[in-house]
This record gives C-alpha cells, sequence and structure tokens, in this order.
C-alpha cells in the first residue's frame, strides 16, 4: 500500500460558510471552495465502523470539464454525542490516475468484510471531450480504482479494470462514465459490492449513440468485476442505486438522469445484474439537460406502520435551470407517484450532489448527510457538507 497522498492547501472556510440551510440543520461546512483550483462532482461516503466520512470531489484547472485533473479527498470523524464532524485537511490522491490521463467521476465503495475500500474513477486522456467521442463515436475512457485498507490513509497504484470488465463491448459504446457518488455493499449472500454507470451505446452507426444505466458488480469483495445489463426502454445517464426493503425481500433501486424532463426509475429483482424497464418519475422534475441527482435507502422510524425502507432524494427542484436543492421523500420507493413535494435544503444556485444514510440522529429520527455543489454567481463555487436529520426536513412526517 503506498502512501500516495499529497495535502492541498486551498481557500476554504475552517467554521460554517455564511450561506445558511433553508431548514434548520446539525452541521455545515463548506470542504472545496474554487480558488487556485476548482472543485466539482462530490462523493460521499460514510462508515459507520469508524464513524468516519470521506468526501471526493474533482481537483480541476478550471470549472471545464476537460481541464480536470485528480481526485481530491476530505475525512472527517463523525461525533455522535456533540453532533460535529472533525475535519481534516484537503488532499490530493495522486495515485488515482493513468499517466497522460485526466481521473473524473470518483465513486467510492466499501467491503465491510474485508475492510477494502475502492474507489472507482474514469481517466479521459488528455483534454479529449465527452461530446468529441460522441461525435466521433470512438470511446477512449479507461474503468479504474484505487484501494484502501486504512479507510483512505494510504492507496494503492490505480488498477486498470477496462478490458477484462467491459471486453468486447467498449468498441460498441462512445463513451461511459461510473456514478458519480457512492457505490454500495448489498445484503445479500455474497456482499455483492454495486457500482453505478452509464454507457452511450451505439445502436446504429448512422444516428447519435444513446445513453443507458447500469452497474458493475463485485460478488468476491472487489477482487473481480462483471458488468450487468441495461436498464431498457429509457434513456438514462448518471445514476445511483439503492437496496431497497420492501414486502419481504431486498432488490436494488436506479433513479437516473434524463434530458427529458423527468428523472427515470428502474428495479432490479437479482442484485443488479438485469434491470425492470425503466420508468419516467414525473414528481421528480430534470431541468434542461438534466442533473445529476442522489438517493439513499433507510430504515423509517420505529413508529411507522409500515417498516418497509423509506427513500431519499436529492436534487435541483427548477425545472427552469439547477436551482434550490430539495430533499424528497418516498415511504413507497416503488411506486414513482408517491414521492412528496420538495423540502428546500437550500436556496439558490445548485447543481450535483451526493446522500449518505447515517443511522439515527440526536431527536431520534433517520440521520444524513449531504455533500454538494452551491454558489452565488455560478452552479459550482464551492462544495458544501450539511448533517440533517428527517424530522427536520420533513417535521409533517413526525
Amino acid at each position: 500500500m503506498l502512501n500516495c497522498i499529497r495535502p492541498r492547501a486551498v481557500p476554504q472556510c475552517a467554521n460554517p460558510c455564511s450561506t445558511m440551510a433553508a431548514f434548520p440543520v446539525l452541521e455545515q461546512e463548506t470542504l472545496f471552495r474554487n480558488g487556485s483550483w476548482s472543485y466539482r462532482i462530490p462523493a460521499l461516503l460514510y462508515l459507520p465502523r469508524f464513524s468516519m466520512i470521506l468526501a471526493f470531489a474533482e481537483e480541476r484547472e478550471d470549472l471545464v470539464d476537460e481541464h480536470a485533473k485528480l481526485i481530491a479527498m476530505r475525512r472527517g470523524v463523525y461525533d455522535p454525542a456533540t453532533q460535529h464532524v472533525q475535519w481534516k485537511r484537503m488532499e490530493t490522491l495522486v495515485s488515482a490516475q493513468l499517466e497522460g490521463h485526466r481521473s473524473m467521476n470518483p465513486c467510492p465503495v466499501y467491503d465491510e468484510v474485508s475492510g477494502k475500500l475502492i474507489l472507482f474513477f474514469i481517466a479521459v486522456p488528455g483534454k479529449i471531450s465527452e461530446q468529441h467521442q460522441l461525435r466521433t463515436k470512438t470511446n477512449l475512457v479507461r474503468l479504474c480504482y484505487v484501494t484502501s485498507m486504512d479507510q483512505g490513509h494510504t492507496w494503492s497504484t490505480a488498477q486498470d479494470v477496462t478490458d477484462r470488465t467491459i471486453r468486447n463491448e467498449y468498441k460498441n459504446w462512445a463513451t461511459f462514465a461510473v456514478g458519480p457518488g457512492h457505490g454500495l455493499q448489498l445484503l445479500n449472500e455474497a456482499r455483492s459490492l454495486v457500482i453505478p454507470a452509464y454507457a452511450y451505446r451505439i445502436l446504429d452507426p448512422k444516428k447519435h449513440p444513446t445513453p443507458h444505466a447500469f452497474c458493475f458488480i463485485s460478488s468476491d469483495h472487489g477482487t473481480t468485476w462483471e458488468k450487468g445489463n441495461f436498464v431498457g426502454e429509457e434513456s438514462a445517464v448518471e445514476c445511483q442505486v439503492a437496496e431497497v426493503h420492501t414486502c419481504g425481500r431486498k432488490v436494488l433501486y436506479c433513479n437516473a438522469r434524463s434530458n427529458r424532463g423527468a428523472r427515470i426509475q428502474a428495479v432490479s429483482y437479482n442484485h443488479g445484474l438485469d434491470f425492470k424497464g425503466g420508468q419516467r418519475v414525473e414528481m421528480l422534475v430534470e431541468p434542461p439537460s438534466g442533473c445529476h441527482g442522489s438517493v439513499t435507502a433507510f430504515p423509517p422510524p420505529p413508529d411507522a406502520t409500515c417498516q418497509d425502507s423509506w427513500l431519499l432524494y436529492a436534487h435541483p427542484t427548477d425545472p427552469r435551470g439547477r436551482k434550490d436543492l430539495g430533499i424528497y421523500l418516498n415511504k413507497s420507493p416503488l411506486n414513482p407517484a408517491h414521492w412528496t413535494k420538495p423540502s428546500i435544503l437550500f436556496k439558490g444556485l445548485c447543481a450535483y450532489s451526493d446522500l449518505q444514510y447515517m443511522g439515527v440522529g440526536p431527536d431520534g429520527s433517520p440521520l444524513f448527510s449531504c455533500l454538494f455543489e452551491y454558489g452565488t454567481h455560478r452552479q459550482c463555487e464551492e462544495i458544501i457538507f450539511v448533517m440533517f436529520t428527517l424530522k427536520q426536513a420533513f417535521p409533517s412526517e413526525h
């Protein structure tokens, strides 16, 4: 295991930032702020065994996608007694890269059986853009990961698993990516690891490639990975997954970005290998061209009439643009018509987010953390961490 971390000093808030959440929260702090470097694409992972929170973001020369460089990380320790997170200084993961490539779309997952932390990312050569790959129908992206056995203090060298994971399908894609955001470990017998992903497929050489969501799956604690089958019927881009317990069974729920005005959802009954055809979720609107959103499953409060899983979802709420980050609740996760109206977490410009369930909060209701992009003049001036309970977000639900 290599100590492939470089401390990075950038302008950032030591205390909670001046912009305040729209409803009361337990904690608020800016973790990444644009200065000599820019930061985008948040990913969040909570390790309950260590009360540790890991926050990741792309480190860029500026906000342009083609100017991404490496992946940055901050490590926080949560103290339930004080409801406070003590954050360490920011570090750059210098081993999470392929030579001549930029590292993008951090997607971490933790295997509780082996204690292995796996950070997936995509490696893109030079300043080749996604649009160039779509126009030329030439896939140049590599699927990579680094691992850590000490909760992110040290990291391995990067592993390029593109050829043995995607194999012959690679040439039939114009481009692809993972996540972004967190992956999952399922509660099935194999304790499978799941990484959400999407690919632009070349279904007709004369037509523009179409995006479809799917998952990378490991049934041996991250040693080998296989590609699941695509979500059918509806085109879908960036996605996240959550394991939902409903009607006595465990299913994998997928929620994906779309450029067609509404989110897409799909359900897998075999741990992400296959998904039942995707469907539109009209209550979860998308701004023009869409935006990444985050979803997490959690056990309902003890006084709930049904103990099936509930879902929480974070996304900009304004259908006209990326604005006003909202939190949505669904007590019947497989029913797309059962989403609540959003509770606004932050007013103003916003973009990508990542949610994590953190157990029971100090008020007895489920506790969550969220890492999201925010700005006053642009959508992505800083990446803010907040911690809140279900009762704070939805007081009428209790």
